[in-house]
């Protein structure tokens, strides 16, 4: 029965005696020796005063009334902690049944009256020290029973010479037995070890008893449910008086938690979370290996580097769950393209190793064949891999088509180290988008100049913005009824100070590849405004500006904002403002796309449709949307004379247009004959080098102030 009375400076002494005289006489011995002391006259009020006060000794005399010395001990001993209490019995008889019964009933000692009271002290004072160390002890083994406890930690014992094998209860939940039912015994403990570590840890404790060292070692243990958990074990021998091995004493801790949580570190150290494969750390350390095996054995390796071609523009459109998920199903394609035998490297260390697969980051992902007999068979499995992206993909209720570029370098032709082989396969990649994408190319020498050029230009268009060398040319669009220019659209070029003027197709992709599309098109729209409204000041009050959006700038929370403040920091009015749109963008993410485009319309501004049926056209949806002007691509116009086909695709979307209430716009017009077809079809509005071609604006005034005169074009030519 313990309390904080175990650290008073005063023990406290509960003395139970009937006679007040003798109560008096130990109270003032025991006060004299230093201690405290608390007076009862009976046993019943004894047993009270233990549960109240809780002292740190009792002296009981044997006879007392209503509940005498033995019966008092025994209740005493009853009370929550009355077990450890020190318990003297006092008395004057000294027959040997007296002090048996005294035993009997839970006595720590007894002493015989007359007392001896300097022994008493003394006696009194090592049942305190005893009761103080027993204390201590109990609560040291608490503390470490509770922290074996939280941490899953049970100690064994093995006597080597009787075979005797102790388990605690941790052991016993660790390996999933009952205490009750399983006896522990070195052959059947060892029989609840995974079968492929019981070897391990047989040969571990037979080294341990060989060498008189300790060991640790993990293994798994098979639970009676089939459960597989993983333990760890460290012990050591433990040697008798001669010096050998007696015993063999250890621990045992459940560490599954901790595997998994080491493998979930691997895994995202190595591993690529969104399609499980290797990342390029672990792909860079498992082409080392191959590296080394091919040049030991002079055979040749095959790095194929494979980039989703336009996969950006997606993302953007459809968001960034639709992308990743088209990213797993690009990864799924792989794995079912390569030929048999090869693998896809996946998290799991059981996977054979063959060709590897590895993401290495965005779109970018990497085969790597170890072992093959000429460039051929790399290009066959290349174009088993662009073949198995043709089928669409279904990304929710949207059906997505994407093209991927594979660039192939070669080991040891193309490069003998980890860094020049991707390289030469990026140079690769680059020269299979420039052939038109959908496509592979081998590495050649002259492609690391030219990406060498795309990566300088890339860091000047950078700059471009800053140093103000981007410039607007403006075309005109032209209404056949009056011969008149009613509108211009804004297209960017870029003023080099070493290149001179870049063509748009040259910096305009990437753009797009780099993101920088989204403050080129920024500073497009808000320079476009001030030039519109710089034209209208000089009394072209109907002229009207259009000005192309790029997917990133349409899916942009912050569009109608940006198109607001553009147009009021020139204060134009939104009726002279015309934003064109590909109907790719709009055919993702439709609901979306028609609250978007109607916030426009209610802003004030026209709509345009570019290139239509180029993309995925939809009839259905076009409908739907507030479009002011199709604009019908120059590919259908470009033939419209000649090409019968051509003829009546272009027919038929001015037709429709005009069905729909919609202005048909023609692109590209080069020649007289177009002209004339696109009249009589009913489409007057144009928009080509007949009538003129990209300008700066000075030039552009001179044309604005009296009817166009269509052009003589030598030859055709793209606006």
């Amino acid at each position: 029965m313990t309390s904080g009375g175990s650290k008073a400076k005063t023990p406290l002494i509960l003395l139970a005696d009937d006679d007040s005289t003798s109560r008096m006489v130990l109270r003032e011995a025991l006060e004299v020796s230093g201690f405290s002391v608390s007076e009862v006259e009976n046993g019943a009020e004894a047993v009270k005063a233990c549960a109240a006060q809780r002292p740190q000794m009792v002296l009981l005399d044997v006879m007392m009334p209503e509940m005498d010395g033995y019966q008092a001990c025994a209740a005493i001993r009853r009370l929550p902690g009355g077990n450890s209490l020190p318990i003297m019995m006092l008395t004057g008889l000294d027959d040997i049944e007296s002090v048996n019964k005294a035993y009997e009933a839970g006595a720590t000692d007894f002493a015989i009256k007359p007392i001896n009271w300097v022994i008493l002290s003394h006696r009194i004072r090592y049942m305190l020290r005893s009761k103080t160390t027993l204390d201590n002890l109990r609560e040291s083994e608490s503390r470490l029973a509770t922290a074996h406890r939280i941490a899953g930690l049970g100690n064994w014992d093995w006597d080597l010479e009787s075979g005797d094998l102790r388990w605690s209860k941790e052991i016993y939940a660790a390996f999933g037995v009952d205490p009750e039912r399983f006896d522990p015994d070195p052959g059947r403990s060892l029989e609840l070890i995974h079968p492929e570590d019981r070897e391990a840890v047989s040969a571990a404790r037979g080294r341990s008893l060989a060498s008189q060292e300790p060991y640790r070692i993990d293994f798994r243990v098979v639970r009676p449910d089939g459960g597989i958990r993983f333990l760890h074990e460290q012990a050591e021998v433990l040697l008798d008086e001669d010096g050998r091995p007696a015993r063999l004493s250890g621990t045992v801790q459940d560490v599954t938690d901790r595997k998994a949580s080491e493998e979930q570190i691997r895994f995202l150290a190595y591993y690529d979370g969104l399609t499980r494969l290797p990342n390029r750390l672990l792909f860079t350390e498992r082409l080392v290996t191959a590296l080394n095996v091919a040049r030991r054995q002079k055979r040749t390796l095959a790095m194929l580097l494979l980039d989703l071609d336009r996969f950006k523009e997606i993302n953007d459109t459809l968001g960034h769950t639709l992308g990743d998920k088209l990213l797993q199903g690009v990864t799924e394609r792989l794995g079912k393209c390569l030929r048999e035998g090869d693998t896809i490297a996946r998290g799991s260390p059981a996977a054979p190793r063959g060709d590897t697969v590895a993401r290495l980051g965005g779109d970018e992902f990497i085969v790597c064949i170890p072992d093959i007999n000429r460039g051929e068979d790399a290009a066959k499995v290349a174009w088993r891999i662009l073949d198995s992206l043709k089928s669409p993909f279904l990304l929710d209720e949207h059906e997505v088509f994407v093209t991927g570029s594979i660039g192939i370098s070669l080991f040891p032709h193309d490069g003998e180290d980890v860094e020049s082989l991707l390289k030469n396969a990026d140079a690769a990649v680059y020269h299979a988008k420039d052939c038109g994408r959908g496509n592979y190319q081998f590495y050649d020498e002259s492609m690391n100049a030219r990406a060498l050029h795309r990566l300088n230009l890339e860091g000047s268009l950078r700059k471009a913005l800053e140093r103000d060398e981007l410039v607007l040319h403006f075309q005109p669009q032209v209404d056949m009824r009056s011969g008149r220019i009613i509108g211009v659209e804004a297209l960017v070029r870029w003023r080099h100070p070493e290149l001179g003027l870049v063509a748009p197709g040259m910096f305009i992709p990437l753009a797009e590849d780099t993101g920088l599309i989204l403050p080129i098109g920024e500073w497009v729209l808000r320079t476009a405004c001030a030039q519109i409204k710089s034209w209208q000041r000089e009394g072209h009050h109907s002229l009207r500006m259009a000005v192309n959006l790029s997917a990133r700038q349409f899916r942009r929370q912050q569009l109608l904002a940006s198109v607001e403040e553009a147009m009021e920091a020139v204060d134009l009015d939104p009726r002279s403002l015309e934003l064109e749109i590909t109907e790719t963008i709009l055919l993702q993410d439709v609901e979306e796309n028609v609250r978007t485009l109607r916030n426009l319309k209610e802003m004030g501004l026209r709509i345009s449709l570019d290139d239509f049926g180029t993309g995925y056209s939809s009839l259905s949806y076009l409908k739907r949307f507030p479009i002011d002007t199709l604009k019908i691509d120059r590919s259908f116009v470009r033939d419209i004379t000649t090409n019968a086909e051509d003829g009546a695709i272009t027919s038929a979307i001015i037709s429709m247009a005009r069905g729909l209430r919609i202005h048909p716009m023609a692109e590209g017009v080069e020649t007289a004959a177009q002209r004339t077809f696109l009249r009589r079809q009913g489409c007057l509005l144009m928009q080509g080098f007949l009538f003129g071609k990209p300008m700066p604006p000075d030039q552009l005034e001179r044309l604005l102030c009296r009817p166009i005169q269509p052009r003589k074009v030598a030859g055709k030519r793209k606006s």
